[in-house]
């Protein structure tokens, strides 16, 4: 092939990869254009209605920008959106779990993975629904999370409003104590809540003793005037807890 006809075939090459990034952009922007997801499907040599995931990260991860790659058995395709990035993985018949292992090679997190999405015209939602998996990570954590996994997470951050005056009505008394007071009482109780109720498992958790524990839970529905053993107001008062968590960084 001529110099000449090897720079026509490398523009050629380059407008195609131009198009195909432009039409899967205004996929992910859920851009009402007819017969959008068919010519994308054709620029980007991806099956029009296949198993799609969709990961929004907080910032970049060591991979360039805009990188197309097959990694175990998935098709990957990555763009770089503001500060951070969306990554849009051919999943075929494979779990979506599968992206969330491989994503975390690239980058420690934070990072949200919506629903798996039944063709390429649902991107935009699949997108939409990753960076509220996103939200459900607390400030100054990392980790890959998947929208299922954070579901009254999510259900939180997507009405801030009401979630911040949860957290007032609920927890308001605990806001006002010294911050290393506070911090104390809210590990206990996600100590407690992550071993299912159990004051004893929790206390080894915390090296402390069991009823140390059973003294701060007491403390704690004082002041919030709600009782952990009332189904209802154990769940106000573990919503609250995700919305503090969401908003506050932790010591």
């Amino acid at each position: 092939m001529s110099g000449s006809a090897a720079g026509r075939s490398g523009n050629m090459r380059r407008r195609g990869d131009e198009r195909g990034r432009a039409l899967l952009d205004a996929l992910l922007d859920d851009r009402p254009e007819p017969g959008l997801a068919a010519r994308a499907a054709t620029a980007l040599g991806l099956p029009e209605r296949g198993r799609y995931a969709v990961a929004v990260l907080r910032a970049a991860g060591g991979v360039p920008p805009g990188a197309a790659t097959d990694t175990d058995g998935l098709r990957v395709l990555r763009r770089r959106r503001g500060d951070g990035e969306v990554v849009v993985a051919a999943l075929g018949d494979r779990d979506v779990a599968g992206l969330a292992t491989l994503l975390v090679r690239w980058w420690p997190g934070p990072g949200g993975i919506g629903p798996v999405a039944e063709g390429l015209a649902g991107l935009g939602a699949a997108r939409r629904l990753a960076e509220v998996a996103l939200l459900t990570c607390p400030p100054g954590t990392t980790g890959i999370v998947r929208l299922e996994e954070r579901l009254p997470a999510a259900l939180l951050v997507s009405q801030p409003e009401l979630s911040a005056r949860l957290v007032a009505d609920v927890l308001g008394p605990l806001l006002a104590l010294d911050p290393a007071d506070r911090a104390l009482l809210v590990r206990t109780m996600e100590a407690w809540l992550e071993c299912g109720g159990s004051a004893g498992r929790a206390a080894g958790r915390l090296y402390c003793h069991r009823n140390t524990v059973l003294n701060r839970l007491r403390r704690l529905e004082r002041l919030t005037s709600r009782s952990l053993s009332r189904p209802r107001e154990l769940i106000e008062m573990t919503l609250a807890l995700d919305a503090f968590r969401l908003t506050v960084p932790q010591p």
